[in-house]
């Protein structure tokens, strides 16, 4: 991996504030030309420092109206048995964050749904054929800071 310089990083920043960005428009905030640019991105690609862009999507505004953390401690903690349920829950189409935690809790899922009926029918998914000790839905009300871009030059 090559060193990151504060040029990346200003590439890096615009692109979390808005992807859809000309590479004109992309160097001319970075500072440089358009073909150094090009070459930069290729590089962050390369190494897969830049994964891609995304779209912000209202999903509310979609019927998505219920965002749901899922706090699940289980019994097992084999290798094989993670890797089972990490393919299980990456089959669910509601989640949209997973992770594996420290603490009193194992993992921690967000999920995305229409409503108290459609967390319902993803609960009833996610223990199917699954030994879960317990899962408990935390329901956000309101997103106060929701997908926020990390500001790479001061976040080091």
């Amino acid at each position: 991996m090559s060193k990151i310089d504060r040029i990346d990083l200003k590439i890096l920043n615009c692109l979390q504030q808005q992807a859809g960005l000309s590479q004109r428009e992309l160097a001319e905030r970075a500072g440089i030309s358009q073909n150094a640019c090009w070459r930069r991105l290729q590089r962050l690609g390369a190494e897969g420092i830049l994964r891609g862009s995304h779209a912000d999507i209202d999903l509310a505004a979609l019927g998505l109206n219920l965002t749901v953390l899922v706090m699940i401690r289980t019994r097992h903690h084999s290798k094989e048995w993670a890797d089972s349920f990490r393919k299980h829950v990456e089959r669910l189409p509601e989640v949209i964050d997973f992770y594996r935690i420290g603490g009193d809790w194992d993992y921690m899922v967000k999920v995305v749904t229409r409503g108290m009926a459609g967390y319902d029918a993803f609960y009833q998914k996610l223990i199917t054929d699954f030994d879960l000790a317990t899962v408990t839905g935390h329901f956000s009300m309101e997103a106060i800071i929701d997908s926020r871009p990390v500001d790479l030059l001061r976040v080091r």
